[in-house]
């Protein structure tokens, strides 16, 4: 049976009502949206709230990370409500989508072998969400250029990669905040210059002068996102991010109305661990910066997290997933932003001749020189 798609409308706005005030979970009284700490703190008992504000000032709440590795909730139903779940058995990526849409391909890597999926639907459902902003238009046109960008690629690329395959799909994430103190230890080298003799000649020999040196500094970590995607490959997710969560809103199903969800398949425990790998690696490198001196070595960090929180969230993603020869290639396209990236093959006998070509101009500038 040929493959079938319907190429999806972007939703109507939804507006979304904001909550008039925000009660302090500790006092009760009215907490207030701290810029600076990004969150909502009450100004009589300082008490932060795990909540943030949507950009039309309604909640979209943060939930305490301890508690919820403690105790996952059980299955929730209704946001999947009407929706068909499909496993590719090629890149197992498990996608949700309108159930009056048939689904012939996966819309990842196009592949035939689709299977129903009936059974593990996710625990946790999203409860914010970024809305396309980029028109389909616009992508067309932005991959056009990108394809006529390449160098080296193949004259039967642009034949085979067609941007009328272009599909627009919700992608997991899942993000992470936490307050970290930290202190630290190192020794911070000092370059310093002495004249030596080597060989009978004198030379001036860098050499450094090591002394310890220890601080501290408190940061707090937004929004660390963690992609919990199998369909996507990583590395160029990774290329198009940010998907700027300051302007999240509240889940409707009214935004992901005739577009693809994918369900995340990279569980809370597995995320906050990555997270938790990010933010020590991060937080290395802003202890680093306190070092003084031209160089150091031995550092050691010590940090204590507090208030870590978590959001799962949808992000929106164009893409353009195609074949050429024996590989699969993606190219992707942010769908608030319009950042690209993506991967493409290359044509080996344009490169064989680009290089006897440079060969040839080095001989005829070595012979003119002779």
């Amino acid at each position: 049976m040929p493959e079938t798609s319907v190429t999806p409308a972007a939703p109507e706005p939804i507006e979304i009502s904001a909550l008039a005030k925000h009660s302090c979970p500790a006092c009760g009284a009215e907490a207030a949206w701290n810029p600076a700490k990004q969150a909502l703190v009450c100004p009589y008992c300082g008490a932060v709230s795990p909540a943030k504000l949507a950009a039309d000032g309604s909640v979209i709440e943060e939930h305490d990370l301890a508690t919820a590795l403690r105790n996952l909730p059980a299955d929730r139903k209704g946001w999947d409500a009407g929706r068909t779940a499909v496993q590719c058995q090629a890149c197992k990526a498990i996608s949700l989508f309108d159930s009056t849409r048939v689904a012939q391909n996966c819309e990842f890597c196009g592949s035939p072998q689709v299977v129903p999926q009936t059974a593990a639907r996710s625990p946790i459902v999203p409860e914010s969400l970024l809305p396309f902003k980029v028109a389909e238009s616009t992508v067309r046109e932005s991959v056009r250029r990108w394809y006529g960008s390449l160098w080296f690629a193949p004259n039967k690329l642009k034949k085979a990669a067609l941007t009328d395959r272009v599909h627009g799909l919700y992608i997991p994430y899942w993000t992470f905040d936490a307050q970290v103190s930290a202190t630290w230890t190192a020794e911070a080298g000092h370059y310093y210059y002495e004249n030596e003799i080597r060989n009978g000649k004198t030379e001036r020999v860098r050499k450094v002068r090591w002394v310890p040196a220890s601080g501290a500094l408190d940061h707090f970590f937004d929004d660390v996102p963690v992609p919990a995607t199998r369909g996507v490959q990583i590395d160029l997710l990774r290329r198009v991010e940010p998907f700027p969560t300051a302007s999240l809103v509240p889940y409707d199903p009214g935004y992901v109305s005739g577009w693809v969800v994918e369900q995340y398949q990279i569980d809370l425990v597995a995320a906050a661990e990555n997270a938790r790998r990010d933010m020590d690696q991060q937080l290395e490198k802003l202890c680093a910066a306190q070092i003084p001196g031209d160089t150091y070595r031995n550092l050691r960090v010590h940090a204590d997290y507090s208030g870590q929180t978590w959001k799962h969230i949808l992000a929106p993603l164009w893409l353009v997933s195609y074949t050429y020869g024996a590989r699969v290639f993606q190219v992707l396209v942010n769908g608030f932003t319009g950042t690209i990236a993506g991967t493409r093959p290359w044509s080996a006998v344009k490169i064989f001749f680009a290089v006897v070509a440079v060969l040839i101009a080095v001989w005829i500038f070595v012979s003119l020189k002779s």
